[in-house]
């Protein structure tokens, strides 16, 4: 097993833990329910944790793909600038989510920014994941 075969299992835990974190959270806050929400924000910070080994096996598999026939570097390219910023706005949500279970005065604050985040974190993780897919899959190219 290599990198590329690591990062083919891990990188679909960022974007579905994301969805899973912001169906529950939008759930948690429409509701009014404290513990429907706290669980949408460890769902948020478990993906922001699953995130990291996904994103740093991407190095490893950048080197496997671009040796593949019909594997350009713009493909690649492309995937790996919508995965940073996908990486880094899962962080944030992360830090947010991590923020609004302390107990503090603005921890409805924070989880209003942690699902404002996760809107936007499952957005860019979503397209992240479909231009990783046009790397091998050339059918949704």
């Amino acid at each position: 097993m290599n990198e590329a075969h690591l990062h083919l299992i891990l990188n679909h835990t960022p974007i579905l833990g994301s969805l899973f974190g912001l169906l529950v959270l939008a759930a948690g806050v429409i509701r009014k329910n404290s513990t429907t929400s706290r669980v949408g924000l460890y769902a948020l910070l478990g993906a922001a944790l699953l995130a990291i080994p996904t994103q740093l096996t991407g190095e490893g598999a950048e080197e496997v793909a671009e040796r593949l026939p019909g594997v350009t570097r713009q493909l690649i390219h492309a995937h790996e600038e919508a995965a940073e910023l996908a990486f880094w706005a899962l962080e944030l949500t992360g830090a947010l989510a991590l923020l609004a279970t302390l107990p503090t005065s603005r921890a409805r604050l924070f989880t209003l920014a942690a699902l404002v985040g996760a809107a936007v974190s499952f957005g860019l993780m979503a397209r992240a994941g479909n231009l990783g897919g046009q790397i091998r899959h050339t059918e949704i190219r």
